[in-house]
């Protein structure tokens, strides 16, 4: 077999590491892929002195990649979902097969691309768009093809859990942490993407695809991100034998499909809970082999670029397979996609923890379970706290039973109407992931 050309788009973060890691591991990597893998062209904007391209071909016009003969798979790691698009369609329009890392692209443009690829007889690849360095792709989509997996539940932003660490082990306040993030390098300067759950929106939506055999569907996805939570909560959540952790989560039951992202308690107990620092995790639940679990670095040049070789690996190894008999995008055949309904988070049920600003007298407590009864909602436990003298609110702490969540935010609209409490009762989800 001749060699397989590569033609890599973006020589960032990840497209220096990727060069650097081919380089470097060529002989293992050929071995493994039973053929002579080369860069045969760069396309990118500016040289990075952070690898070394040698008498590689390089142009400033991306789409020369996507439109030279010579290449036979494209990798775009260039980010962005416009330019981007435009790239992808271009090489599968070009009977190129393509290798992306980007996790925005394919949960929000994913359906038409993959129509267009299957079209066109190619094959579009993105092991790298979760998880960075953690196979997690390959692990759902064929790992577990015996199972019908029933829920999934993942840290897939390193830095959100960096924030929620350094706030639960050292106490201190979200906007301080996001400081020193941002001067590690680990958000952004603009860092809504991180904090706010879009990031792992889109890395959710590509799991529930490949988990439940259903179209990418962003724009279904519940969003909420951390900025709103406090070092109190944090600890309150430790004293109940919790911790918090910003989770995407993605659950098939009798009414449809849970998409959502947001902070949740976790029993401390529980492997995932102790992912600490930039690491990500992910829990996926299977019928036949129940909980099995996926843990490593879901971001850095390397760990990225380990992901993306591997799928040139894949796709060198069926490159003359009929296009029939490759692996299917979503991991079920086009024509085998379910209709199930993503359903709004209002139909949700799940326990919570609930942190009210009550006045220091005496049956205010009574009053609100009152409130929580009539709307049948048990109380799993409370943390009540004496106040200090001339001290008129006090913190109260709430564990409930699973509720649906509509019926969880009547009773709390009710609650923060009572003369005895003060402000916005703050709602965290709680998940046993048992």
């Amino acid at each position: 077999m001749n060699a397989v050309k590569i033609g890599l788009c973006g020589l960032g973060t990840v497209g220096s590491g990727t060069v650097n890691v081919l380089q470097r591991n060529l002989q293992v990597i050929n071995a493994r892929a039973g053929c002579s893998i080369e860069i045969a062209q760069v396309g990118a904007r500016r040289d990075n002195p952070a690898c070394d391209l040698g008498d590689i071909p390089v142009t400033r016009d991306i789409f020369d990649v996507a439109k030279n003969p010579e290449i036979d798979i494209l990798v775009e790691l260039i980010g962005g979902t416009t330019v981007a698009r435009d790239l992808m369609l271009c090489a599968i329009e070009n009977g190129k097969h393509v290798v992306t890392a980007n996790k925005a692209l394919i949960a929000e443009h994913g359906n038409e691309i993959f129509a267009a690829a299957k079209e066109k007889g190619v094959t579009v690849a993105f092991e790298a768009s979760v998880a960075g360095g953690i196979p997690i792709i390959k692990a759902i989509r064929e790992g577990l093809s015996a199972n019908r997996i029933q829920w999934l539940a993942g840290i897939i932003n390193g830095t959100g859990n960096f924030i929620l660490t350094e706030m639960r082990d050292k106490g201190r306040a979200f906007e301080d942490v996001l400081t020193e993030a941002q001067q590690k390098g680990y958000a952004e300067a603009d860092p809504t993407f991180d904090v706010e759950g879009i990031d792992a929106a889109h890395k959710l939506v590509i799991l529930a695809s490949l988990a439940f055999g259903i179209p990418l569907q962003f724009d279904k996805v519940f969003t909420e991100g951390i900025s709103q939570l406090e070092t109190q909560d944090v600890a309150y959540a430790q004293q109940l034998g919790y911790q918090i952790k910003h989770l995407g989560i993605a659950r098939r039951n009798n009414g449809g499909i849970e998409l959502r992202v947001h902070p949740t308690l976790i029993p401390r107990k529980r492997l995932i809970a102790n992912v600490d620092g930039v690491m990500n995790a992910v829990l996926v639940k299977g019928d036949a082999v129940g909980p099995t679990l996926y843990y490593g670095p879901g971001a850095g040049a390397e760990p990225t670029a380990s992901a993306v070789i591997a799928d040139i690996v894949d796709l060198a190894r069926t490159l003359t397979a009929d296009p029939e008999h490759r692996v299917p995008h979503l991991g079920f055949q086009p024509e085998s996609l379910n209709d199930f309904e993503v359903l709004p988070i209002g139909q949700v049920e799940t326990a919570y923890y609930l942190r009210i600003t009550a006045r220091d007298v005496p049956g205010v407590l009574s009053k609100i379970t009152l409130i929580l009864s009539e709307a049948n909602i048990g109380i799993e436990a409370v943390i009540q706290h004496e106040g200090e003298e001339g001290e008129e609110y006090v913190p109260l702490i709430i564990m409930t039973d699973r509720a649906i969540e509509q019926k969880l935010d009547e009773a709390v609209d009710k609650i923060q109407s009572l003369s005895t409490t003060k402000g916005d009762v703050v709602c965290i989800r709680v998940e046993s992931l048992g």
